[in-house]
Parts: C-alpha cells; structure tokens; sequence
C-alpha cells in the first residue's frame, strides 16, 4: 500500500502536493470522528452517574458541534481536492500521451492498434479521473479511523483492544488474498478492454462494408468475439471478488458482534460500567464500517497499478531526437546523400541520393511498394534514415529541432482528415492564431470558399469526424487552405489528387498551384500532366533510383518511365502513384 502510494505521488507529479493535503484532511476527519464518541462517552458516564450537569451537556454539545462543524468543512475541501486532481491528472496524461506520441517514429503506430492508444487515452485514464485519489483517499482514512480506534479501546480494555487488533489482522489477510487473485485478472480486463475499443473502431470504420454485407450480429465475427471475452474477463473478476469481499465483510462483522457480546458480558458481571459497554458498542460500529469500506476498494489497487504501467509504458517510449538546434535556413535546397531504410528487417530505401533545388518541383513516380511515400515521410523526419543523411540547406535535417523542421514543411495527404470541429478550425488547425480574414483568404486561395458559404452556417459548419460530410475533392481542398495557411517553403504532395472526381479536378489543381506558388515542391502523383511539367522526376523502384530527370529527358530513355507513359492504359500492377 505505501510502496503504491509513494508510485501514484510520483506519478501525478506537480498534483502531490494536493494529494497530501487531501490525505492529511481525512486523517484530521477521522479524529473528529473520534471526538464525537469522546462527546458521547462523557454524557453517559454523567448521566448514569447521576452527576449530570448543564455545564457538561453544554460541553460535549460544543465538542459534537466543532467536530461537525470542521467535518463538513474537512469533507468539502477534500472532495475538492480529490476532484481536482482526478481531473487534473487525467487531462495531464491525455496531453503528456499526445505531446510524446508526437515526437514518436511512425514505426511505433504499426505495431501499437489505434484501439489501444485510445483506450489508454480514454478508458486508463478515466481510472485517475473517477477512481484512482478516491480509492487512496477511502482505504487510507479507513485504515487510520480504524488504527486509532482500536489503540481507543485498547486503553478502554485490553479484552476488547485484542479483538480489534485480531480484526486488523484478518482484514489484511484477506486484502492479501484479494491482491493476489486480482493480480492476474486485472491486467487482463484492461488488456480486453483496449482490444475491444480497437475491435469497436474497426467495425464503425468498416460500417460501409457491414451494410454491404448485410451482417447481423455474427457471434463469429472479431467484434463479437471480444464483445464476448470482455464480458468473460469482467464476469470472471467479480466473481473472484465477490467471495472474498463476503469473507471480508463477513468476518468483520462476526468480530463487531464478538465486541458486543463482550462489552454486555463485561456489563453483567460488573467488570466494566454501563456506558462504557455502550460506548464500546457504538465505537465497534463505527471501526467496522470503515474498515469494511476500506477493503471495499482494495480490488482497485491492482487495476490502479497497472493502469499507471500503461501510461508510463507510453511515456517510456523511445523519442526521436528532438535536441536538434531552432534552426531557420535561408534556403531550401534539399539533399539525399546514400539513403538506407528499412521497416523492421526489410530494407526499403537503398542508397538512394539526388538533390533538389529550392523553389522547384520535384515528381516521385514508380510502381507500388516503391518506397515513394516513404521517401517524403524521411524529409519530413516521421523516421529517421538508418544511414546517409538528408539536408536542407545544406544542414542534416537531424540538427534541426523537430519542431524547427517541421515548421519549413507541410504535408498533404491522399486521404484527408479533418477534425470533427468547425470548418474554419480546420483550416487554421496548427496556426490557431490566425484571424479570420486570414482563414477567408487561404479558402479563396484553395478555391472552397465558394462552397464553404454555400453551407448552412458557412466556416462555422462542424464536418464529422474525417471530413465525412463533404465530398473528397471539397475535404482535400480545405486541406490545401490549411497548408496554404501554414505557408511553409517545402510542400509535399502524397497523392494529393489521387482520388480527385472529374467535377473537382481542375479545382483541386488550381488550389495545388496556389499553394506551390515559390515553393520548393515534392510530389508523388499519378496523373500524367501533373508529372510532366515537373523540374525533375525521380523513378523509384523497389527502393533504388532507376531514371532521374526531366519528361523530355525521361522519354528519351528506355526503362519504366517511357514504358508508364506509352502503355498506361495497358499496364497492370503499377502506377505512378
């Protein structure tokens, strides 16, 4: 327990000092408590021993009224701080997870689900939000009520003092017990729990194919199979649980009427006066309560433990290096020089070296599975080359802070995403500072201002989460106003126009030369007409430069160039893409 608590304080960080204070607030309440049997003990004792006085009443009032009094304030100023750092903790992870996920190789998300970075994100830290201080917070104040009490009674009676420390030993006993049963099934329901928001993502991602299909309720279904094994896991804990909280709940209050029976017993033979006995009785009821709540939330400590793991694992991954220098280059002449990468074991880039000169644009073409896209992923640094180097300006891109870097590029992608947010939002998404007549402009610029005012309640229309609402070409151009926005010098272009309609294309390629407009340009396109003005074009297959040059230059030469542009509508299994 306090090995687990020295862990959560150093886990939450700059919120233990708040963590202390609300620790502190229930030891103090649990002493208050305490005063009231004090106040109970001494009217008793006067009135049965016929020397009651107003004065004494007025007394243990004055002591039951403070102790309320600081009580309610002790409660409210601790549930306070117990909501605040539930809330803070968990916004605190939620940020710390995006902001460390950033700076992440890309490789990390291949082999981590979508499902389980959420449910880490969601589910692991609802724990902290809704559980974790109030579980500390409950068994620590029951503990040390029950602690005090039973030194309390101990000084009443040494008989008595006994049964309760025999309580205390069978209430670890048994919180024992419940650790190392729960151990094991803990971390497997927040396992499934993670699979399953994985298994519920992937089906509301594939409800078109559902549809198409016409499934209902397949048991055999992966969906339904984790549906059903998440029920299992949760199923399988209570009912691990449930016996041993019996037994906890059972004894206690075995032993509760064990100090009834004592303190009448006492009574009778004369051993001790009557109220004391009554006092002793009241006193069992209010140590057993606690102790029972106490237990009642030690099969959260194994979920707490691990949901703390979970965190930190992503906390604990491996960054890019991001120490790099606040670089800003003058210019934005970029460099391969003998280029090797590899995903996992499969080496994909292989000593691959060209240049390109700023304020130009540079075409990737070559059949699927190239590498193409993962050459524009390694400028824009989401990996880092495993030897060679990359340079813009003449400086090792990994001399620059990420961020610096980043700030000299803007990505456009095949496939869109816009955030579930208004549509002005998206397009100054990364440049919230903008103003709105800037966000009007780069719309213009991208040519969706015409039909973004067209929409109910114009930039301020929410879109579903993805751009769902909108057409493809209307989402890939508000992606072009936002990278119009953000103004960096090196544009990439993956596929931009790739999935672009007939209606929308000439849009589209009017918003791609504002955008490229002085711009130093790397695309990978599959569209003959936007490949042939290109300065350069770079042939890639199977990682290697095959051909490098201009259309004319290209079409001079024999290889899989002049072969795409004479036989594209023949050829199978390899486009300019």
């Amino acid at each position: 327990m306090f090995k687990l608590y020295k862990d959560f304080e150093a886990f939450i960080g700059k919120d233990k000092g708040k963590l202390r204070k609300t620790i502190l607030l229930s030891i103090v309440e649990s002493f208050l408590n305490i005063s009231k049997i004090i106040a109970i003990y001494i009217v008793l004792k006067g009135i049965l021993e016929g020397n009651i006085k107003v004065s004494l009443i007025g007394q243990a009032f004055l002591i039951m009224a403070i102790a309320m009094v600081f009580i309610i304030i002790s409660k409210a100023k601790s549930t306070m701080l117990q909501t605040e750092i539930g809330y803070d903790v968990a916004a605190t992870k939620r940020m710390d997870i995006g902001d460390h996920l950033k700076y992440v190789p890309m490789g990390y998300f291949s082999k981590k689900s979508l499902g389980q970075i959420t449910s880490i994100a969601t589910n692991t830290c609802n724990n902290f939000q809704e559980v974790a201080t109030l579980v500390l917070i409950q068994f620590t104040s029951g503990l040390t009520l029950s602690l005090i009490m039973t030194l309390l009674l101990l000084n009443f009676n040494l008989k008595i003092g006994f049964v309760c420390i025999g309580a205390m030993i069978y209430f670890f006993i048994i919180i024992s017990m419940i650790n190392k049963k729960g151990e094991k099934l803990s971390g497997k329901k927040i396992e499934s729990d993670g699979r399953l928001v994985e298994k519920t993502l992937e089906y509301v991602q594939g409800m078109q194919i559902v549809k198409s299909f016409n499934l209902k309720n397949d048991t055999s279904s992966e969906y339904m199979k984790e549906i059903e094994r998440n029920r299992r896991i949760n199923t399988s804990l209570e009912k691990t649980y449930i016996p041993l909280m019996f037994l906890l709940s059972f004894g206690i209050r075995l032993l509760a009427i064990l100090i009834m029976y004592l303190s009448i017993r006492f009574f009778i033979d004369g051993s001790m006066p009557i109220y004391e006995s009554i006092v002793m009785i009241i006193a069992s009821f209010l140590l057993f309560s606690h102790l029972e709540t106490a237990g009642m939330f030690v099969a959260f400590f194994k979920m707490l433990r691990f949901s703390m793991n979970q965190i930190k694992e992503i906390e604990e991954i491996p960054v890019m290096d991001i120490d790099g220098q606040n670089i800003k280059p003058k210019h934005f002449n970029i460099e391969f020089k003998n280029v090797d990468f590899s995903y996992e074991n499969e080496k994909v880039i292989k000593n691959v070296s060209f240049k390109i000169k700023e304020n130009t644009t540079t075409a990737i073409v070559g059949p699927s599975g190239g590498g193409k896209t993962t050459i524009t992923m390694l400028l824009a640094r989401f990996w880092d080359v495993d030897s060679g180097a990359i340079t813009i300006d003449g400086r090792d891109i990994r001399d620059y802070k990420l961020d610096a870097l980043w700030d000299q590029i803007s990505v456009v992608f095949q496939d869109v995403y816009l955030f579930n947010d208004t549509i002005a939002n998206n397009i100054k998404f990364g440049s919230p500072e903008k103003s709105r007549e800037e966000v009007i402009e780069a719309a213009k610029k991208a040519h969706c201002y015409e039909f973004i005012m067209k929409l109910e309640n114009g930039f301020d229309t929410i879109i579903g989460e993805g751009g769902s609402s909108l057409s493809g070409g209307e989402a890939q151009r508000i992606s072009f106003a936002r990278a119009i926005m953000k103004d960096a010098p090196i544009i990439i272009l993956d596929e931009a126009t790739a999935n672009i309609d007939p209606e929308n294309e000439n849009l589209v390629q009017n918003a791609i030369e504002e955008l490229t407009k002085s711009k130093t340009v790397i695309m990978i396109a599959h569209r003959l007409k936007t490949v042939e003005n290109a300065d350069q074009i770079i042939v890639l297959n199977q990682g290697k430069i095959e051909a490098l040059g201009t259309h004319k230059e290209l079409m001079e030469q024999k290889g899989l160039y002049q072969d795409f542009v004479n036989m594209r509508e023949k050829t199978i299994g390899w486009k300019i893409a």
